[in-house]
C-alpha cells in the first residue's frame, strides 16, 4: 500500500462525499486527502488526528490554518524542527528539519470525529508512511485515537499501551511512542494542555533523540575500531 491515498480516494464513502461537498461550497480550498509534511528520512514523525475543516483541508499541508498548528509549528521552531516562518499557509516557506508530519485519518471529517471504521480503513497509509522511514526513532501521538491508530499501524495491541500526556513507551528497534493531548484550541482553552505542558513533551523527544543519536556515533566509531 502506497502511504499517500489518491486525491479521490473513496476508502470511506462519508468523508468522500463531506470532501464533495465542501468543494461545491469552497471550490478554492484544498478539499482532498492531506499528504504527510516532510521527508522521509526524519527522526521524528508527528501523528494527528485528521485535518481540519478550515485548517489542513484548506490549505493542503497538515495543521496548516488553524490554532492547533500556531502551537504545534511554534513548539517546532523553538526546538530546532523546523525552520523559517510559521504564517498558517502552505506556502509561507517554512519547513521541517528531521521531522515529518501527518494525521491517522488523511480526510477532514464532519466535527473533527472520524469514526473507527474510517480510522481503521485509512490506517495503512500510517503503516506505509511509518515503513518508508529509515531513521524513525521517536513518534509523538495527538491524542488517544491518534496514538492508539499508531499502535495499531505498528501492529502492536493499543491495550497494552496506556495513553496519557507524557507517556513514553518503547516499541522495540530503537524506537519510542509518545502521547500528548492533542494540541487544539478546545485543550488550550480549558487548560488540559497549557504551552508548557507541550513543551515539555518535545524536550523529552529532543532528549531520547539526542541520546540515540550519541549511542549509534559510538557504536559506529567502536565498529571502526574492530
Amino acid at each position: 500500500m502506497a502511504s499517500e491515498p489518491q486525491p479521490d480516494c473513496l476508502f470511506c464513502p462519508r468523508l468522500a462525499d463531506f470532501r464533495r461537498d465542501n468543494r461545491a461550497d469552497h471550490p478554492d480550498w484544498f478539499n482532498a486527502p492531506v499528504p504527510s509534511f516532510g521527508f522521509p528520512d526524519a527522526s521524528l514523525l508527528v501523528v494527528g488526528l485528521a485535518p481540519g475543516l478550515r485548517g489542513a483541508n484548506r490549505t493542503g499541508r497538515p495543521f496548516t490554518g488553524d490554532y492547533a498548528g500556531v502551537l504545534l509549528y511554534e513548539t517546532l521552531l523553538d526546538f530546532g524542527f523546523a525552520s523559517g516562518t510559521y504564517d498558517q499557509r502552505a506556502d509561507d516557506g517554512l519547513s521541517l528539519r528531521a521531522c515529518r508530519i501527518t494525521n491517522a485519518v488523511r480526510c477532514v471529517p464532519p466535527e473533527n470525529k472520524p469514526t473507527p471504521a474510517e480510522a481503521a480503513a485509512c490506517r495503512g497509509f500510517l503503516a506505509a508512511t511509518i515503513r518508508e522511514m529509515p531513521h524513525l526513532r521517536a513518534i509523538l501521538a495527538l491524542g488517544r485515537i491518534a496514538f492508539d491508530g499508531t499502535l495499531r499501524a505498528l501492529d502492536l495491541k493499543a491495550s497494552q499501551y496506556k495513553f496519557a500526556h507524557g507517556a513514553a513507551h518503547d516499541l522495540g528497534g530503537g524506537r519510542k511512542l509518545f502521547g500528548s493531548y492533542h494540541c487544539s484550541r478546545y485543550n488550550t482553552n480549558t487548560g488540559r494542555l497549557t504551552a508548557e505542558m507541550f513543551r515539555d513533551i518535545f524536550k523529552q523527544i529532543a532528549v531520547y533523540l539526542e541520546s540515540t543519536a550519541k549511542e549509534q556515533s559510538q557504536g559506529n566509531a567502536g565498529s571502526h575500531h574492530r
